[in-house]
């Protein structure tokens, strides 16, 4: 049975018109701390989906039962259990990699998308949108984030997931990988050209 009208707009809307990114200007400082290589901003996607959908669902299932004086401290304790569990996940089965991202992990925890869809969505939703909805503003976030460290990786290293793409004759000919791609302002101005190719495409984005 497939998806209705208004779970296909939960699910796919943060992959375009309102992109926790590139359109709420949400989850920024990650994007630009985390993309120098792709294979960190794919684990970053990953995990972030992971825990958005996750939270959103737990916080959905308590949502009539949780007091609204402590919903905060409710929502940082399930967020927090959920990055605490992928953290020892990654750990185990990709070290090297939750090496590279060092503190980011734990300041999943913080994420304001992660916060965000909570009180804005998971505590008014049933538990099947809210689910929904996390997946598709993890998956939302964890696009930009590979595209941009798809580009910082191939012109600033001449390599994508660890592996030479740029031929070594590129090289002999005089080509150099661009050094300042690898630094992290320039994951700022990758971004910056993200948003304005998307508003640039959809007058709708132009009025925000």
């Amino acid at each position: 049975m497939g998806l209705s009208e208004n779970n296909k707009k939960i699910l796919l809307g943060p992959l375009g018109k309102n992109n926790p990114i590139s359109v709420q200007m949400l989850g920024i400082c990650s994007a630009l701390a985390v993309t120098s290589k792709l294979e960190p901003a794919i684990v970053m996607a990953v995990s972030v989906t992971v825990v958005t959908a996750f939270s959103n669902l737990v916080i959905s299932l308590l949502r009539n039962t949780i007091p609204s004086r402590i919903r905060i401290i409710v929502q940082l304790v399930v967020v927090a259990a959920l990055v605490t569990i992928v953290n020892e996940v990654l750990k185990a089965f990709a070290y090297d990699v939750s090496k590279q991202l060092s503190v980011f992990i734990g300041l999943i925890i913080t994420n304001c998308i992660v916060m965000g869809r909570l009180e804005a969505f998971a505590l008014g939703n049933k538990p099947g949108p809210s689910f929904l909805d996390g997946i598709g503003n993890g998956l939302g976030y964890g696009l930009i984030l590979i595209v941009v460290g798809f580009f910082r990786e191939l012109l600033g290293s001449g390599t994508l997931l660890g592996f030479q793409v740029i031929p070594q004759s590129f090289y002999d000919m005089g080509y150099a990988n661009n050094g300042l791609m690898i630094l992290p302002p320039m994951a700022l101005i990758v971004v910056a050209c993200i948003i304005w190719f998307q508003r640039s495409k959809d007058k709708d984005l132009q009025e925000k």
